[in-house]
This record gives C-alpha cells, sequence and structure tokens, in this order.
C-alpha cells in the first residue's frame, strides 16, 4: 500500500476523480472517468488518487486493480476536515443567460474559485432564449463543465447547475440569504464596501446575480432590491456579464481565504 503523505498532497498535483461508488475501505471507478484514468491519464497499479463523492467526502486511495470497465482502489485515509478546499459560505451565481459559448466560462472558471451553485436566469434583456429541448442539453453539458473543473481544482463537491429559472423565480427561489445584485448605474461602491467591512465567512450563503449583454432594466434593479437584494458597484469600470461574477467571486474568496486561522 503507498504511503502518500500530506505534504506530498499539497505540493504536487495529485489526479483528482468524483465518484459515488464507496465501500468503507474501497472505491470503484466506471464510465467516463474509468475511461478519462486509465486511456488518457494512464494509471498504474500502486498510483495514489483523490476521489470524491461530490458531496464533501474525500479520501485519498492507492490503485489496486485495473479492470476492463472499472477501476478498484484501495482508501489509505480520509481528507480531514481542515484540508478540504470549500468555502465555509455557500456562494451561489445567479447568472443571466449570455450570447454564444460565454456560459461554458463562467461555469468553469466560477467552479475553480468556488461557487458552490450556479443557476441560469432568464432576463428581460437576454437576447438567449431557451425551449425545453435546449435546456435539457445545455444544463446536460454545462454540469459536465462543471465538473471537469471540480476534479481539476481538487474541489470537494461539484457545483449543482441549473434549472434555468425565470426572473421571478430567481428572486424567490434566494430565500433568507445575504443576496447582492452588482448594478452599473449604482452610484459609488459603499454597499460593496459594507460587505466586506462584514465577516463573510460567518453567512451562510450569499446569493450573487449578474445581468445578460445588455444589463438589468431599472425595473429589475428595483423588484430585486424590494425582494431584499443589495444593489452594488463593482467600481468605475462596467465589467462584461462573463467577468463580474468571476470578480466578485474570486474577491470574495481572497478575502473570506484570508480569514480562516491557517491562511
Amino acid at each position: 500500500m503507498s504511503g502518500v503523505t500530506d505534504d506530498a498532497l499539497q505540493g504536487q498535483s495529485m489526479i483528482h476523480i468524483f465518484t459515488q461508488s464507496f465501500t468503507d475501505s474501497q472505491v470503484f471507478i466506471e464510465g467516463d472517468s474509468f475511461r478519462h484514468l486509465k486511456n488518457v491519464l494512464r494509471v498504474s497499479a500502486g498510483d495514489d488518487i483523490l476521489v470524491s463523492d461530490g458531496s464533501g467526502r474525500d479520501v485519498i486511495a492507492s490503485v489496486a486493480e485495473i479492470g476492463s470497465s472499472c477501476i478498484t482502489a484501495d482508501i489509505i485515509r480520509e481528507r480531514a476536515l481542515e484540508e478540504l478546499p470549500e468555502l465555509p459560505v455557500q456562494l451561489v451565481l445567479y447568472q443571466a443567460l449570455p450570447k454564444g459559448d460565454k456560459m461554458d466560462m463562467i461555469i468553469q472558471k466560477c467552479t475553480e474559485l468556488g461557487a458552490d451553485r450556479i443557476i441560469p436566469v432568464e432576463t428581460s434583456r437576454c437576447v438567449v432564449k431557451l425551449d425545453e429541448k435546449s435546456r435539457v442539453k445545455k444544463l446536460e453539458r454545462w454540469q459536465k463543465i462543471a465538473q471537469s473543473a471540480a476534479e481539476q481544482s481538487q474541489r470537494s463537491i461539484v457545483p449543482v447547475i441549473g434549472p434555468v429559472m425565470s426572473w421571478n423565480e430567481a428572486l424567490m427561489s434566494m430565500g433568507d440569504g445575504d443576496s447582492v445584485i452588482p448594478y452599473e448605474m449604482e452610484e459609488g461602491s459603499a454597499g460593496l464596501r459594507e460587505l466586506f467591512d462584514r465577516d463573510i465567512a460567518d453567512m451562510r450563503r450569499l446569493n450573487i446575480i449578474i445581468g445578460p449583454e445588455g444589463g438589468f432594466t431599472r425595473g429589475e434593479v428595483d423588484e430585486a432590491a424590494a425582494a431584499g437584494v443589495r444593489p452594488i458597484s463593482l467600481g468605475r469600470r462596467i465589467l462584461r456579464t462573463e467577468t463580474a461574477g468571476m470578480a466578485l467571486i474570486a474577491a470574495l474568496m481572497l478575502k473570506i481565504e484570508s480569514e480562516r486561522p491557517d491562511s
């Protein structure tokens, strides 16, 4: 059995894969993940891999057997809670549907940065309108992108993508968590400063609502404010829809990480 150390895990990039096939002592990897490990990464018996179940359980395991359709690995140990890479606050991105393939990049990068959930939203200025068939195909594609990004960044969970919501559905789904809506017409950045002056790590959930290429209407911002969402400014520059969410999540991630005791 391999003897991977904590220093080794922190000092190099370990192969990371998701599977739900766990026992107390072994993990079993099949399907696309099996083919990726065997044919692309070419793992061998004795290699150490990081395996997650997608909901917060991480183990370090040693490849024991490579079969024709399944890789079996022996669990060496569970990753301790303090080793897990997840942020202590749920960052939920409500992203207005952008044009082209911009959503692919948004999902990939926001997954890497620590988003817990990404919800596509149809707002009045969205150019893209998805029918039911298109929604199903898009959500399948976006979920695969999220899993790949979660594996690359060694996340313990795979962010859930969707379902696609209307503007009213999005506002109603936010519950009691803190919520912000960056808006280019919001004067100054006091809202953002106030947000950063708080102990964000003590929040249970923070909803971030990002508009489409044409921005929000004033009516949508007023509706959001009436629902308890705080309009904020992200500064003196107007950011593209594919930039705004990433910029805010990156800033929040760095603030939260800097406040952790082991940082």
